[in-house]
């Protein structure tokens, strides 16, 4: 069985975010990136534990950027992985992203396709979904727990209320959310290792993204809160009417 996993380059969660050209641009001067989170801790860390238990023959990486992304790969690399793949190409938007990942998938042959449950700087939760669909295999989303049993996989994943333990043939393709696996930290041995394994760079395919950007707006933050006694039930429902916003 072979594994794919996309994994996507954000910026570090204590990043100050600032925008640039008329606010239609994310300014990355200064910016130090990592593998998204979601990603890494729990993608790509159950996939290489998958391997290491003999039910795995390869962990690939994929990613969908420019050169400059490529010392986020060579930690994933790092961590474990067999190879890595970028396709050159900025990524504008996740359908976009998502025909890069399932064109190489197909064409590859992968049995287990991976992903975060949504990446930290857009937060869109869709990727995942879109590559199932443009190659027309199963998804199952926010999945927390994962186990293969020879073509099969038992997936565990949220579901309103609760969860559900879903059984499905490979191959497939999943989003993994918390629980999925623990974050590792690389060793010197891993590190030393990533200089030498195989980056492939190749060329993107398809047509223009879908959507584009108009511009970026920093969120309003944190605003005075007021606090109400538990008597005062008319004035709460008063400012749940007139004041309440929902987000």
């Amino acid at each position: 069985m072979k594994i794919l996993v996309a994994i996507s380059n954000v910026p570090d969660t204590t990043t100050k975010i600032q925008f640039s050209d008329n606010d239609t641009k994310f300014n990355t001067a200064g910016v130090t990136f990592v593998i998204n989170p979601y990603d890494e801790w729990y993608a790509l860390v159950r996939a290489l534990e998958i391997k290491e238990a003999g039910k795995a023959e390869k962990v690939t990486i994929i990613h969908v950027g420019l050169a400059d992304s490529e010392a986020t790969i060579r930690k994933g690399l790092a961590l474990g992985a067999d190879d890595a793949v970028r396709v050159d190409a900025e990524g504008p938007d996740a359908f976009f992203v998502a025909e890069q990942v399932a064109n190489y998938a197909k064409t590859n042959g992968y049995d287990l396709i991976m992903a975060g449950k949504e990446t930290i700087n857009y937060n869109g939760s869709s990727v995942g979904a879109l590559i199932a669909g443009i190659i027309d295999l199963p998804f199952v989303s926010l999945a927390t727990k994962l186990d293969i049993e020879g073509n099969k996989a038992i997936i565990e994943h949220e579901v309103d209320g609760g969860a559900q333990v879903v059984e499905c043939e490979l191959p497939l393709v999943l989003s993994a959310a918390k629980g999925m696996a623990e974050q590792r930290i690389p060793n010197m041995r891993g590190i030393m290792a990533a200089r030498t394994k195989p980056l492939s760079v190749v060329a993107a395919i398809g047509g223009a993204p879908l959507t584009s950007i108009k511009s970026f707006t920093l969120s309003a933050g944190r605003t005075t809160c007021k606090m109400l006694t538990e008597d005062n039930l008319d004035e709460l429902v008063n400012l749940l009417h007139t004041e309440a916003k929902v987000i």
